[in-house]
């Protein structure tokens, strides 16, 4: 009984890896994960990381935030942009996203042991995760590519700290928002028929 048990967690796990991975791929392909506003855009695509995280544990959200991550190598190297190059980089394309599932998991986590409210826990643990995808991206690009980077967008190395923090800012902080309205009723209504 129990290695059934054991066996059908496994499968569906492996099934919303799939599924949830796919959907980060088709946003990415339909254009659907890039919310364009008329100052800045919006990406999206982090989002299938953050429920599979937060419905069937880290494994699962690394396990999607790897399909995102390698979906992003391969967007970049296949229709370079001007600061493509920054994403051809594994450690700046995978790993980010990769942590997107761990720290969605072990905030809610931990949340939970504090606060009752099933959203309030996912809503949170939507933004910290979107932050750690932005700031680790954007950390990354600092260490590894100043130089490269400043010369990409035809400004001073001194310059480049300074935009990478209003980029932070103007898109990090409302996509972290948007996760987090995004995630709230997907996680609780799931859950809620999980525990059913």
């Amino acid at each position: 009984m129990k290695r059934n048990t054991n066996s059908s967690s496994k499968t569906r796990r492996l099934v919303l890896i799939g599924a949830l991975g796919g959907i980060s791929i088709f946003l990415g392909v339909s254009g659907l994960g890039l919310i364009r506003l008329p100052i800045f855009s919006l990406t999206i695509m982090h989002i299938p990381v953050i429920i599979g995280a937060l419905l069937e544990g880290p494994v699962v959200g690394i396990a999607v935030g790897l399909i995102f991550g390698l979906f992003s190598m391969y967007q970049n190297i296949t229709a370079p942009g001007l600061t493509s190059f920054i994403f051809w980089n594994p450690i700046v394309a995978l790993i980010p996203r990769m942590l997107i599932g761990i720290v969605a998991y072990y905030s809610f986590k931990l949340l939970k042991s504090k606060i009752k409210s099933t959203g309030v826990c996912a809503g949170i643990a939507s933004i910290l995760a979107t932050l750690t995808n932005t700031i680790g991206v954007l950390g990354l690009t600092y260490i590894l590519y100043l130089d490269k980077y400043a010369q990409a967008r035809e400004i001073s190395r001194d310059a480049v700290a300074g935009t990478l923090l209003t980029v932070g800012l103007t898109n990090g902080i409302p996509e972290a928002i948007v996760s987090a309205l995004i995630t709230i009723p997907i996680v609780v209504t799931m859950l809620k028929i999980k525990r059913n």
